[in-house]
Formats: structure tokens, sequence, C-alpha cells
């Protein structure tokens, strides 16, 4: 049987039937994977007989509770090892680059080298922080012009806005 096999068999990933063939000299005799019967182009088979008597010692000393768990686990690609800002200091970025936009009457080039030089951090942070404050900006600018307040805002080719004499400044 190959590999393929094996996983299908046992609900083990791909991964974990390579680390069991990799590590089973580190095993005893009775929890040892099976040493492979045959290879053809290239594919490992192993004895059926052996793979499943493998696994019923497997399940019975082991057990089944982490498999199909291989690589890294879900979430927001850096597991649980801390790290990077953190929730509470990215919104307080994100609120200064807000008010940064609002000052300046939108986004303009350089914006994230400007902040990380005023406050410090990461230039990197800085920019997704005022890519994460440009969408706000947009979506705040865009229900303020819908909400027909009798304001007159006209956008010059460029993008930047031209303000009537009923818009206040930011």
């Amino acid at each position: 049987m190959s590999r393929a096999w094996v996983t299908e068999h046992t609900g083990a990933s791909a991964a974990t039937v390579a680390r069991w063939y990799a590590q089973r000299a580190q095993y005893p005799e009775g929890l040892r994977f099976p040493e492979v019967a045959c290879t053809i182009e290239r594919v490992h088979y192993y004895d059926q007989e052996a793979v499943e008597a493998f696994w019923a010692a497997w399940r019975e000393d082991v057990g089944t509770g982490r498999l199909r768990r291989a690589g890294r686990p879900r979430g927001d690609g850096r597991g649980n090892h801390g790290g990077g800002w953190g929730r509470a200091r990215r919104d307080q970025a994100v609120a200064t680059a807000l008010e940064e936009l609002k000052h300046a009457g939108g986004y303009q080039r350089g914006m994230a080298t400007r902040l990380t030089r005023e406050h410090g951090g990461n230039e990197r942070s800085w920019q997704r922080a005022v890519a994460e404050a440009r969408t706000l900006y947009e979506h705040e600018d865009s229900q303020s012009q819908g909400q027909g307040q009798g304001q007159n805002v006209e956008r010059e080719p460029d993008g930047k806005r031209e303000a009537g004499a009923a818009q206040s400044m930011f």
C-alpha cells in the first residue's frame, strides 16, 4: 500500500505519515512504522498487514487525538507566539493615521514614513495602519457626501477636495 493509502486508512496527514517513517527508529518495535516493501517510480509501498498492525498498536498506545493537525495552527499567521504591535497599539496607530488623513485632507505620499519619524516604530506597521485608516477615512467621506448635508464638495482631478463655504475644516 502507498503512503496515500496509509493517510486514507489512518486519517493522518501526509506530514504525519512522513514523520512516522522518518522517525521509526526512535520508537519501540511494536510502535515502529513499517519499512518500505518496494519502491515503484519513486513511490514507496508498504506491506498492508504491517501497516494495519502498526496502526492498531499506535491507536491503542498513543491515540488519535492530534491527527489531521500537522502544520501551523489557523489564525493570524503568528499563532500564539506574540510579537507584533497587538490590537490595542494598532488601533491607536490607526486613530493617529486617521487624524493625520483628516488634517491633510486625504492621503499624501510618504505619510507612513512621516508618522514613523514622528512616533517611532516600524515603517511597515505604519503603512498598514495608514492603509486601514484610509479605508475608514474613505468610508466616512463617502457617508458624509451621501447624506446631503448641504456641503458643496468637489473633487479636483488629482483627488484632493476643494471645499465650499459650508464645509467645516478638520
